[in-house]
Formats: C-alpha cells, structure tokens, sequence
C-alpha cells in the first residue's frame, strides 16, 4: 500500500527549511497539525533512531487531534502495519510510535510547568509543541533546552538541519505574548535569523499559514471559511481567520484601547498628587509605577480626550526584566531595588504615599523586603500595604473591578485610568492578559501579569465609583418645597456664595 504525506507548497517550506527552530501558523486552518505528523514520520523513516517529541498541552487534545481522524496517525500510518521487527513496520504502543529503524515519535503533554521536569533527562532530537500559545514561556524555554543529539549519524541530506523544533500556533491564549515577541515581533516573515546563546543559538523562523495555504480544507470542509468570519467577534476574525498577532481575543482588559489609555508625555503640574505602586518580584519581574492624581478636568485636544478630575496618570514605571527575556527578573536584592527607586525619585515632586505588595511585609525571622527597601533606599522609600483583593467577595470591591471601572471611566472621551507611551512593558503585557479557565472572574496568573498586580494596587489606593446620571425632570418649583427643606437650600447657597 502506498502511504501517502502529500503537503502543499507553504507545508513544504516548513518541512524543508533550514531553519532549526521554526513557528509555523497564525490563522486557523493552515494545516499546521497535518504539517507536523508528516514531518514526524517523513523524519523518522529516513533517520534511524530519531527521537521526535510531539507536545499539546492537554492529553486528550493530543489523541483527539493527532490519534483519531481520517488524516491522524493511526490513518497515515496503516499502510506500514507490517509484522513487528520487519522492514517498514510501525507499532503504536502506549504514547509511542515505534519505527522499524528504532526511531519513535513520543506523543507528550504538559499541562502545568512543574510537568515539564519529568522530560529533564531526554534527549529531544525533534521538538514540535502544537497549539504553542497554549503553553508557558517557562514550559517552552525548559524544552528547548532538552533539545539536543548527540552521536546520532543525519544523513548527508538533512546535515545541519538537526536537531530542529517545529511549533504551530494561532494568536491568544496565555502564551500570545511570548510568542509573537519570540518569533513575529521585528522579524520579516519567512526570514531566518541566527538567534544569540540567550535565546537558544538556533536558526529561527516564522512561517506565516493562512487558510488560502492549506487547500485541503476548502476541498474536505467547504463551510469552515464561513464558520471563521461568522464568529461574531471583529478582533476574533482577524486573529483566527487572518492570523493578526496585533489582536487578542479573549482579554481580560477588553475595554482596553491604546488611542484612550496611552498618552503622549507632557507636562505635569506640580501640585498633583503623586503616589508610587510595586509588585515585588526576584525570579519573575518586578513592577514599579509611579502616578500623578489628576486635580481638575484636564482637556487633551490632540487626542480628543479630557482626564477628569481623579483620574490617574502612570508618568513612568521601572520594570526589572531580563532584557529579550520576557517573564525572567533580573534578581535584584530588595536593598538595591530601594536604591533604584530612591535614584528615580531624585529631584520629583514629593511622594504623597506608596503600596505595595502585602506579600513584601511578611516577616520570616529577619526584615521584610519592604523593610529592606526602604533601607536600601537611605529610609527615604516608604511604602503601606496595598489592598490585594482580586476579585469582589461579599460585596466588596474588587481591584480588577476597580482598574476595569477606571478604563471604562465616565465615558468613552474621559478615561479614569491612563499612562504615558513611556511605559512601555505596560502597554505590552496589560492588553495580552487572559480570563484564568478555571476562574472566568479572576486573571490568568501564568501571563505576565506583574505590571497588571501593581496597576490594581493603585486603583485600589484610590476608589472610584462611576456618578450616578442625574435624574431627568424639572426642578420641583419653591412653592412645592417644605419649610425645613427652603432653609435647607438657602444655606447651601449661602456657603457657596451663588444667593
């Protein structure tokens, strides 16, 4: 029987390229799962003894996609049902796909980043993580790392070419932004870049997949296109039937928008009040934001917005990063993040106050990092603890209401909530943000959510509520009044010197 691994032309770039560490996707339908069991087989029958590890997140997307189906594995490989041991022959045992040359493609999961150390000592020859923005920055760098060959003869053909990762992806979900920033983010589609040792010293590539890429699905489903543009969201079109990266569905700040809540730097006045925010942070990042309190309605003509009075203004943030390393903290001692602080602050306008993650007061037999702050900062570093509630709970307010309720503001011209384009790993990580599946109301804590946790520490230091609309209906005339409430009235005037 002929066993058949037919791609089309843009499949075939990705299987044929020189890249070793290659993103093939962005829209839905561009055959970027088909690409990848044609690529395990097609590898492992001309390599003996190749290891390919094929990675979903969830187990049973792993089988339901890439088991079962008219094109999974067990179809594509029915024709080499030999008997076991002869050439040509291919057994599925367990989550293995033994190939008569010793080669096997490993179907794996990793559901949480702790699952990953259980593949610490493998030797990953191929690694291909499908649905790649399923996944974690950590899980995926962890990977990468087992990524290796060692004595294992390539024939001349393919010299060079190993060992290679093949990933897929659409955009959205928690890994959107660690994704585009690794593989879309300044880089020319098609184009292969020799990456530095900090990002893994592969040659890397994006391979942009388009449902026009993948005939076979026009031809094998008619109706899918239109099921895509019928998905009643515009941003979710674009990013599932285009592949736009510049779209994220599913935010959780979906009142987002960077024309109302990205400002153009100017001028603040100096009677503000200003008050400082901190999410502290040593192997993940640390987020520091620094705020002006608006004092009366400000009118923004070139960008046909007005702040009103109350709303917060982000005028810088510090952001303790490992530079190209998205989620990696730079591991500072609490004493020298004091220091930077105090530096920053040099020459502003006082600090009315500043909060800061609880977490940073906990006392564990010695000073608590707040208190090494402020230390480290030659005491001129103050912060209280913020209000950490995440999510409403018998009645109270909740900080992501509270931040979500100042970006909606009093209307769509008169944001409550804002900062200026200099904060840049704000802008970058708030507006990727997703739901946690698990709790629809809270925020996915797997993102890169620190500049997020300092923003509501700051909304939650200062509670807005949006004003009540003033009834309609003309004022109730004198004669209708009562005694009480006329005298009632006239001091009012009085005070306010308008009788």
């Amino acid at each position: 029987m002929h066993l058949s691994l037919d791609l089309h032309p843009k499949q075939g770039r990705a299987l044929l390229t020189e890249a070793t560490e290659v993103l093939y996707g962005g829209a839905a339908g561009g055959g970027k799962s088909h690409l990848m069991r044609v690529a395990a087989i097609s590898w492992c029958a001309q390599i003996a003894g190749l290891q390919v590890y094929l990675f979903r997140r969830i187990r049973t997307d792993l089988v339901k996609n890439h088991l079962e189906g008219p094109k999974g594995f067990r179809a594509l490989l029915a024709p080499l049902a030999h008997p076991a041991g002869s050439r040509g022959a291919v057994e599925l045992i367990q989550n293995e796909i033994r190939f008569w040359n010793g080669s096997k493609i490993h179907l794996c999961h990793c559901k949480d980043e702790k699952d990953a150390f259980k593949y610490q000592g493998a030797e990953i020859h191929v690694l291909m993580i499908d649905e790649l923005t399923h996944f974690t920055e950590a899980i995926y760098r962890f990977l990468r790392n087992r990524v290796r060959m060692v004595g294992l003869e390539v024939p001349p053909e393919h010299a060079g070419r190993f060992p290679r990762i093949l990933c897929g992806a659409n955009p959205g979900n928690v890994g959107h932004l660690f994704v585009k920033a690794t593989f879309v983010d300044g880089a020319q589609p098609m184009a292969v870049r020799a990456m530095a040792p900090a990002e893994g010293g592969m040659l890397r590539q994006y391979i942009p997949a388009r449902l026009e890429d993948n005939p076979s699905m026009a031809r094998d489903d008619p109706g899918y296109e239109a099921r895509l543009d019928g998905l009643g969201s515009a941003s979710l079109v674009r990013a599932m039937r285009h592949g736009d990266w510049d779209v994220v569905e599913g935010a959780f700040f979906d009142c987002w928008e960077a024309r109302r809540h990205v400002l153009a730097p100017f001028a603040l006045p100096a009677h503000w009040l200003r008050l400082r925010s901190g999410d502290w942070g040593s192997a993940r990042p640390f987020s520091f934001g620094w705020w002006a309190v608006v004092s009366d309605d400000l009118a923004l003509p070139q960008a046909g917005l007005t702040l009103p009075r109350g709303c917060l203004v982000r005028y810088r943030e510090w952001y303790g990063m490992k530079r190209g390393q998205p989620n990696v903290g730079v591991k500072l001692t609490a004493e020298a993040v004091g220091a930077g602080l105090a530096a920053r602050e040099a020459g502003d306008p006082a600090i009315g106050y500043g909060v800061l993650d609880p977490a940073a007061f906990a006392e564990d037999g010695g000073p608590s990092l707040a208190e090494r702050i402020w230390k480290g900062s030659g005491e001129k570093v103050l912060f209280r603890r913020a209000d950490n509630a995440r999510v409403p709970a018998r009645g109270a307010l909740g900080g992501w209401d509270a931040m979500r309720a100042r970006l909606a503001g009093e209307a769509p011209d008169r944001p409550m909530l804002a900062c200026f384009s200099t904060c840049l790993d704000s802008i970058r990580t708030i507006a990727a943000l997703q739901h946690d599946p698990a709790r629809p109301e809270d925020l996915d804590s797997r993102g890169e959510d620190h500049a997020a946790d300092e923003w509501r520490y700051a909304c939650m230091s200062r509670p807005w509520v949006r004003p009540a609309p003033a009834r309609p209906g003309p004022p109730r005339p004198l004669a209708a009044l009562t005694f009480d409430e006329i005298a009632r009235l006239g001091e009012r005037r009085g005070r306010d010197r308008a009788w």
